[in-house]
């Protein structure tokens, strides 16, 4: 049952000057704060005037995330603001609470980069002057509010996989002051949890993450590679990742504390007598096991054995310790991969993880006969080796992916090719960046509307891509400032291409754009169940939501509604 209203803000300077005289004292507490229940797919932004009250019950399977969003106004300042979330109850059943946050806001820079200056969003309700966009999910006990100012709140209960079915109830209170005066709200909230569960995540997901940065969530004090704190640290980024549906990670090559040009693949260390080389696996070990154990690792991506030499259109170089990036027509780089790769792969399966490791060349190859060499002479040392890859090449580089990684904008140039490697045993995942700014893709920008984010996996099931990947869950090089307020200042991206997480001390938080992503990952595992029960109607809604590559349905209203009925036909 729908429960709606509109709600418009007053700004009028003479109420100001009223109130700021009266204070609380001769004022009701109603007359001077609002807070107005939001889908959790609106973004809520500090200059928006008008909101659409949702009081729609929350409609959810077992295992999925129950997320609720209210904008909290008052018109005269507001101290320790504070939000309490009871349990979600039915019957005996109990759901406690699992995030309970107030929606911080990052500083984009004008125009949202250079390479994202056409990437405006399909509503532009943000204020182009102050450039604040609402994302990052502060857990933390209080803010204060200043007069005027929308404060996003948000609470989600993660509903246990055994869950009992029904409709449960909560409460939740909003508290502060105002002028040292106490108030609280409370505000009822429902969820239907269906009697469906979502399956096990088939879906694979990889946010290439950045070790580097750690320093970031220690008050900006450095940490010691591979020190105790370096692991403590590297644990809270994997808990996220893990949290939020990442089952593929990348150990990357050189973190930039290490040797400024080593080279060094998996974050092993070679050591060379002559022309023999030994390797040292200790770190690489380490790091693959805490991320199996922390961040719910299936599948390993071996990072790049090198990169492009000069700039976009140039040869493949492998980067070898101590020389930097060398041709492969060199002995040295020649004699190291000869070495490296087969001590490698050995090493890979006395551990068991040979199965589960997938390996990267040289990102994005342009330059193909380079690729393709670079290729199939590292193949001759691992020959079961499986190559994964963001491609622009497709069909140019056939024999040589076994996992095809191509931009939106690629896969949709060559859908046929890409749907034959599927039916010769590849797999053909996609990715998104900058490229794909062009149209209405789907994407994760801040400009962009929440919803797209949410439909990433909605695109990946409508497309049969079983895998997904992003470059920056934590690239913060160029995130500045504190939860009070980020500074994205990445000038050459689009705005939120970086990073979907953002760092505290011993902390990092989560962001609605992670949270719509990993609903998203569940409304794919669901899709593939409803396919397994009435391929059909799975066929149809995808459809209907995902109409092509740059044609969405983004209505929230109706978003919902298709949500449930997959749920209802899944619960008969």
């Amino acid at each position: 049952m729908k429960h709606q209203k509109t709600y418009f803000k007053n700004f009028l300077p003479v109420i100001l000057l009223l109130l700021a005289a009266t204070g609380c004292n001769r004022t009701n507490v109603k007359d001077l704060v609002y807070c107005v229940q939001v889908d959790p797919l609106e973004k809520i932004f500090k200059e928006q005037m008008y909101f659409v009250e949702n009081t729609d019950t929350a409609a959810v399977a077992k295992g999925e995330t129950a997320s609720f969003q209210w904008d909290f106004h008052s018109k005269v300042p507001v101290t320790n603001l504070k939000i309490e979330a009871g349990d979600l109850t039915n019957g005996e059943s109990r759901i406690p609470v699992g995030l309970k946050a107030f929606v911080g806001y990052v500083l984009a820079p004008s125009n949202c980069h250079n390479c994202g200056s056409t990437n405006l969003p399909t509503k532009k309700i943000y204020d182009p002057v102050s450039r604040l966009f609402p994302d990052p999910l502060l857990e933390i006990e209080t803010v204060d509010v200043p007069a005027l100012s929308n404060q996003p709140l948000w609470v989600g209960y993660n509903i246990p996989r055994d869950a009992q079915a029904g409709v449960y109830s909560g409460k939740i209170t909003i508290s502060g002051e105002i002028n040292g005066k106490s108030f609280s709200l409370k505000k009822q909230i429902a969820a239907k949890v269906y009697d469906v569960t979502v399956p096990e995540q088939t879906l694979w997901v990889t946010n290439w993450y950045f070790p580097e940065y750690l320093s970031k969530m220690n008050r900006d004090q450095a940490v010691e590679p591979f020190s105790e704190r370096y692991w403590e640290l590297l644990k809270i980024l994997a808990n996220s990742m893990r949290d939020h549906g990442q089952n593929v990670y990348i150990i990357r090559s050189r973190p930039e504390f290490q040797l400024a040009d080593d080279g060094l693949p998996e974050l092993i260390v070679a050591k060379k007598e002559g022309s023999q080389y030994t390797f040292d696996f200790t770190n690489f070990d380490k790091t693959v096991e805490i991320l199996i154990r922390e961040g719910g690792l299936k599948r390993i991506e071996g990072c790049h054995f090198g990169s492009k030499m000069n700039g976009w259109d140039s040869d493949i170089g492998i980067a070898v310790p101590g020389a930097g990036l060398l041709p492969l027509s060199n002995d040295t780089a020649r004699n190291y991969l000869s070495q490296f790769v087969p001590a490698l792969y050995d090493h890979l399966r006395a551990k068991g993880w040979d199965k589960m490791y997938i390996q990267h060349i040289a990102d994005e190859p342009s330059k193909v006969q380079s690729y393709i060499d670079a290729v199939k002479f590292i193949r001759t040392l691992a020959p079961d080796m499986k190559v994964i890859e963001a491609t622009v090449q497709g069909a140019k580089v056939v024999g040589c992916v076994q996992v095809f990684v191509p931009l939106i904008t690629y896969y949709e140039k060559e859908v046929e090719f890409y749907k034959a490697q599927q039916a010769a045993g590849n797999e053909v995942w996609y990715y998104i960046s900058c490229e794909d700014r062009q149209g209405n893709y789907v994407n994760r920008f801040y400009e962009r509307e929440l919803i797209q984010t949410r439909l990433l996996h909605w695109f990946s099931y409508r497309y049969n891509l079983t895998g997904y990947l992003h470059w920056g869950f934590n690239c913060w090089e160029n995130v500045s400032g504190t939860p009070d307020l980020y500074v994205d200042n990445q000038l050459n991206l689009p705005a939120g291409d970086v990073c979907i997480v953002y760092p505290d001390y011993n902390k990092v938080y989560s962001s609605i754009r992670l949270e719509a992503e990993r609903d998203g990952i569940a409304d794919y595992e669901l899709l593939k169940l409803l396919e397994a029960k009435y391929p059909d109607k799975a066929l149809e809604l995808s459809r209907s939501v995902v109409r092509n590559y740059n044609s969405y349905d983004y209505n929230i209203s109706s978003f919902r509604q298709k949500r449930i009925q997959m749920l209802e036909w899944l619960s008969k």
